[in-house]
C-alpha cells in the first residue's frame, strides 16, 4: 500500500522511527479533507539508521519541530534530514518531576513500582496533559508551532518530541480539532500510538524486566490512554470555550494566522 492510499492514522513503516505517521486522509464535518504529505509526527530522529535516514529524506521536509527540552535534546540529537530545525520546549516552565524523568530510573525497578503502583503512573499522565493546556511555555511553544505551519512555504514538515505521543500527541490532536475532524476520529489517531510505538520498545521493556522490574508497570507512562486526552481536551474547553478559542485565546494566534493554517491542511 502506497502513502497515498493508506488509511488515516496508518503507520509508516521506518523501523528507526517508529509512530511515524501523516496527518493527512481524514474527513472534516464539512466535506473537506486534510491534506497527505503536509504535516508528519514521529518518535526523535536521533537514532535514526543511514538507510531510514536517506527514506526520510525522501519526504522532502522543510521544517522539523522539536518539543523536546534542552536536556532530551542534548542527550540524543536529532540527526540531519535536509530540514530546518527548530527547537520548542513545551515543558520549560514545568517545576517537579514529570514523566519522562521517571524513565530515565529505568534501572532502578523498585523506584519506578513506588512511583507508578496503584493508578499513580496514570493520574502523573493527566496531570502532565493538564500541563500541556497550562504551562506558559506550552502555550508559547504550541503558539510558535501553529503560526509556522501557517507561513507558506513551511511544509512538508514533521513534529515531534521524545517518544511522539504526549506533547506531539496533543499537537497532533490539536491541529486535527482545528481543522473540524470529528472527534472520535481524532482519539483514534491518538491512540494508534499504543499499536505503534509499543513493540519498538520491547529492548527496553526487557532489560526492564531483567533488572527486576515488571514491564506492565510502565504501561501508563510508556503507552496512552483516551482518559489523558480527554483530561486536556476537557482543559482546554473549560478555560477557551472551543478549539477555536483556544488557538486564538491560549496561543495567541490572529484570524489571518487561523486562516492560512486552514489553507495549507484543507482540500475542499
Amino acid at each position: 500500500m502506497s502513502e497515498g492510499t493508506m488509511a488515516p492514522g496508518a503507520n509508516i513503516p521506518v523501523a528507526s522511527l517508529p509512530n511515524l505517521r501523516d496527518l493527512g486522509g481524514y474527513e472534516t464535518a464539512d466535506g473537506a479533507a486534510v491534506k497527505r504529505g503536509r504535516l508528519y509526527r514521529s518518535v526523535l530522529l536521533g537514532r535514526l539508521t543511514d538507510a531510514d535516514l536517506e527514506r526520510v529524506r525522501r519526504l522532502g521536509l522543510r521544517k522539523i519541530f522539536d518539543f523536546r527540552t534542552a536536556d532530551e535534546f542534548e542527550a540524543t540529537p536529532d540527526r540531519d534530514v535536509g530540514a530546518v530545525g527548530i527547537n520548542l520546549n513545551v515543558l520549560a516552565d514545568r517545576t517537579g518531576e514529570g514523566p519522562a524523568s521517571l524513565l530515565a530510573k529505568m534501572d532502578d525497578p523498585e523506584a519506578l513500582h513506588a512511583a507508578l503502583a496503584d493508578g499513580q503512573g496514570g493520574e502523573m499522565m493527566r496531570t502532565a496533559y493538564s500541563e500541556l493546556i497550562e504551562l506558559p511555555s506550552a502555550n508559547q511553544a504550541y503558539g510558535t508551532f501553529f503560526r509556522s505551519v501557517a507561513e507558506s512555504g513551511s511544509l512538508p514538515a514533521l513534529f515531534h518530541c521524545t517518544t511522539g505521543k504526549d506533547r506531539t500527541g496533543w499537537a497532533a490532536a490539536a491541529t486535527l480539532l482545528f481543522l473540524g475532524v470529528g472527534e472520535e476520529d481524532v482519539y483514534h489517531d491518538y491512540l494508534q500510538t499504543n499499536e505503534q510505538l509499543w513493540p519498538a520498545l520491547k529492548p527496553y521493556l526487557e532489560q526492564f524486566e531483567r533488572a527486576g522490574g515488571d514491564p506492565e508497570i510502565l504501561r501508563p507512562v510508556l503507552g496512552v490512554d483516551r482518559s489523558y486526552l480527554e483530561t486536556a481536551v476537557g482543559l482546554m474547553r473549560g478555560k477557551y470555550g472551543s478549539i477555536d478559542g483556544y488557538m486564538r485565546d491560549g496561543l495567541g494566534l490572529e484570524d489571518q494566522v487561523l486562516e492560512a493554517l486552514r489553507d495549507q491542511m484543507l482540500d475542499g
